[in-house]
């Protein structure tokens, strides 16, 4: 109840100091028409992928808000933070006045989006589900934020880097089988419908977890079964786990990712975040199953 009535005193301040000019429509990646200002000053990133898309746009000064974990650029980290993008704090996201909030479909739960917008906050969604989609998400915010121009900049950047890789692995017939684990207890993989399937298809190599559950659980048993030729390891855990892990795979010689010496551990934040440091995340992984790392 106590925080119901925070939320009702915020919201008549809010209203009270008064909404900015709304002069723009727009439909946003759910199909939703969005009216909201032709020029936002106040806007909350509830996803860190779109704080990373709007800093990488030049357009940070607009941000008032972002989730836990937006940790890139570093300044991004210095903001206030308004919960997780799993669970944002309505309260907080109210207090900052934002003329518009910029959501992911995939996280961002959809009862939050409702409030703010019977509150006359603006909620445009967005639902990356590939590479192409991450690319038409920076023109897409670009237009929002009048920054077109940065924004075709960087959509171009992350084609040519995407041809680029293209043209590199069309040279080679080899396709190593790749065990790709994001989750440590239980392991856990990635299927189809993941960014990492695709980067993992692009960079030339085989996901041996390929299927329709996204991120398939493993038994040690199974993964040995694979015969993976590479393993990468990646995971929200931080620290001497890593090496942990990589310790642990190292006990079986015979898989051939063991033999060859092709563990490898990466940043999960390039493979992970549909913002355009997927283009940094492909390059990584073309050079480790090319040899080149």
């Amino acid at each position: 109840m106590k925080n119901k009535i925070h939320i009702f005193v915020i919201a008549v301040l809010f209203s009270l100091s008064g909404t900015p000019s709304f002069a723009k429509t727009v439909t946003d990646q759910l199909g939703r028409t969005i009216t909201l200002s032709d020029n936002p000053q106040r806007i909350v990133s509830l996803a860190p992928s779109i704080t990373e898309i709007i800093f990488a746009l030049g357009q940070e000064h607009r941000l008032k808000g972002v989730t836990q974990f937006s940790d890139y650029p570093p300044e991004a980290a210095t903001l206030p933070i308004v919960g997780s993008y799993i669970h944002p704090d309505l309260e907080r996201i109210i207090a900052l006045r934002p003329d518009l909030c910029i959501a992911v479909r995939d996280g961002n739960p959809k009862e939050v989006a409702d409030r703010l917008e019977l509150l006359k906050i603006p909620v445009y969604a967005i639902d990356p589900k590939n590479l192409a989609d991450v690319i038409e998400t920076v023109l897409n915010v670009g237009k929002l934020l009048n920054a077109d121009a940065k924004a075709e900049e960087l959509a171009q950047n992350m084609r040519s880097r995407i041809q680029r890789v293209k043209s590199l692995v069309s040279k080679s017939e080899a396709k190593p089988g790749v065990f790709f684990q994001i989750g440590i207890s239980p392991i856990v993989s990635v299927g189809t419908d993941t960014f990492i399937h695709e980067l993992i298809g692009l960079a030339g190599g085989k996901n041996l977890t390929a299927g329709p559950v996204p991120y398939p659980r493993f038994s040690r048993e199974q993964v040995l079964a694979l015969m993976p030729d590479v393993i990468i390891v990646t995971s929200m855990t931080r620290g001497g786990m890593f090496e942990q892990i990589k310790a642990e795979w190292q006990r079986w010689p015979d898989i051939p990712a063991v033999r060859d010496s092709r563990i490898f551990i990466v940043d999960s934040n390039l493979f992970d975040r549909p913002s355009p440091r997927l283009a940094d995340g492909l390059e990584t992984l073309a050079e480790l199953l090319r040899g080149e790392r």
